[in-house]
């Protein structure tokens, strides 16, 4: 699903006004219904106290449109314009005509204006500001958005959250709407799935206003939001007649004393993906657990009893994972350097990988192209250096994977995986998963799908929605608290249940 710019969206609905002959204000009146009918399905008529916090530009004519479709159903509601312009916008004036012919008298709040009384037993709508803002709200604006965010009342942004920008984050985070719920029209927001910006949405839905499908179709977007529908066409089904050398040999490389277990964790996961056949090269001190814990993995030893200090492999991998638990030491730093000239094919580094690469940015020219990268953000910022907010921080990572051509997996809540200046917006995963160990299962599993024939950028955006997948379902059946990254492991078989699933059956087993 595509992720819009805000001009993107006004030349979304541009298009559909001109192709389809209609006013905006009709679009508008579209937009209300669907908000009406989705609080209608939940209220059904139920004698609640509604207010409606509308601005003066579109987005409150949005919620003006909606008081007058409210009031017409029976429900209490309060309308609240709040008067931070001389400006109007010519179909809020038209809805606010409505809305008075109809024996609706709004309440103007300016900046004199006492705060209305806000129940945390109320619902309130939030429809002050919309997509186009682009300066700080007013202090006294910014003091009624505090006053609705204290008020504990049920919050419902219309859109988006009034104060929050949509391509920066916030001028001053106190004056943001803190939503407990968001109806996006149409598209997905970016700010929605970023660190900074998230944390003021805590669900959102789409609702489909009609925007006209040629030109959600045709209008190329920067990032896109991967959720069921955009992993299954990149799926490779197994052949009937295959065997283990079908599905590629990996090598998982890592490990040091005392933390071999994160080489356990990646080869155990890339096994479980599907590669045929996974070598772990590690210290010798890693030689026994290796053997003992995967007996399906093979396993070669650094004649170093520690560290890794040399990479000597008798043959040639379909690819390489490489850096858990490997520590930075110099001479792994230079084995690490030597691989990197020998290697062709893709390779998937993490963790200590990336902070060897931090510390030597000259290796970064001998990077084999189209190789994967899955820095945490501390790990990134050793990369491409700090940055001043999460859009700059994506400018940033863009500008870097361009440069030396390597795909870039921004592990987080919603990790974004990043490629040819394109981002690609996870929609799985939970809280459970920021947990010890759930790096090197994902560089397994990353490692596993390339292994299979997957193109890297597929097997990275694959690979971090299976990943996730895996982690819901732990957290599904045993809480948030208590999913581990072997749990994760374990549960990589029922996500790929789950992604290639008729829809009705997934919803069916998570009912059960």
């Amino acid at each position: 699903m595509k992720i819009f710019s805000a001009q993107q969206i006004y030349n979304a609905d541009k298009f559909t006004i001109e192709k389809q002959q209609i006013t905006s204000d009709v679009l508008m009146e579209q937009a209300a219904t669907k908000l009406f009918e989705w609080i209608h399905a939940r209220l059904r008529g139920t004698q609640v106290n509604i207010n409606l916090f509308c601005g003066i530009g579109n987005n409150g004519g949005d919620g003006i449109a909606l008081a007058r479709l409210l009031h017409e159903h029976g429900y209490s509601i309060q309308v609240h314009v709040v008067n931070y312009s001389e400006k109007r916008s010519k179909d809020f004036l038209l809805n606010l005509e409505r809305i008075k012919e109809n024996k609706i008298w709004p309440d103007f709040i300016n900046e004199d204006s006492d705060l209305p009384e806000i129940s945390p037993n109320d619902i309130v709508v939030d429809a002050i500001f919309g997509i186009g803002l682009n300066r700080t709200p007013d202090k006294w604006v910014g003091r009624l958005i505090q006053h609705i965010n204290a008020s504990q009342a049920f919050v419902l942004a219309v859109d988006i959250p009034s104060g929050l920008p949509m391509d920066r984050s916030p001028w001053n985070t106190d004056y943001v709407i803190e939503a407990s719920y968001v109806l996006s029209f149409q598209v997905p927001k970016l700010v929605f799935f970023l660190p900074e910006t998230g944390v003021y949405v805590n669900q959102w839905e789409l609702l489909d206003i009609g925007l006209d499908a040629e030109i959600l179709d045709k209008t190329d977007a920067d990032y896109e939001l991967v959720g069921r529908q955009e992993i299954l066409p990149l799926y490779r089904p197994r052949l009937k007649f295959s065997h283990k050398g079908t599905y590629g040999h990996s090598v998982i490389i890592g490990g040091s004393y005392g933390k071999i277990g994160a080489v356990q964790l990646a080869s155990n996961a890339c096994l479980t993906t599907g590669s045929g056949l996974v070598t772990a090269f590690v210290p010798e001190c890693g030689y026994q657990s290796m053997q003992a814990a995967i007996p399906e993995v093979m396993v070669l030893t650094d004649e170093d009893e520690r560290n890794i200090s040399k990479i000597t492999l008798p043959f040639v991998p379909d690819v390489i994972g490489i850096g858990m638990g490997i520590g930075t030491e110099e001479k792994t730093a230079k084995a690490f350097g030597n691989l990197l000239k020998e290697m062709k094919a893709p390779m998937v580094i993490d963790a200590d990988g990336l902070n060897i690469l931090a510390k030597n940015p000259k290796m970064l020219k001998d990077i084999p192209e189209k190789s994967i990268l899955t820095p945490h953000p501390k790990e990134l910022e050793r990369l491409i250096g700090a940055w001043e907010d999460d859009f700059d921080k994506l400018e940033k990572a863009k500008t870097f994977a361009k440069e030396h051509d390597v795909i870039l997996v921004i592990k987080g809540a919603h990790t974004i995986v990043l490629y040819n200046g394109k981002g690609y917006v996870n929609t799985t995963g939970n809280p459970g998963m920021a947990t010890a160990g759930s790096g090197d299962v994902l560089t397994g599993i990353i490692t596993g799908l390339v292994a299979q024939g997957y193109e890297p950028l597929h097997a990275a955006i694959f690979g971090v929605y299976l990943h996730g997948l895996a982690g819901d379902i732990s957290a599904s059946q045993q809480g948030y608290e208590a999913v581990n990254a072997s749990e994760i492991s374990t549960m990589i078989g029922r996500g790929f249940m789950d992604i290639l699933s008729p829809p009705e059956v997934v919803e069916d087993r998570e009912k059960g």
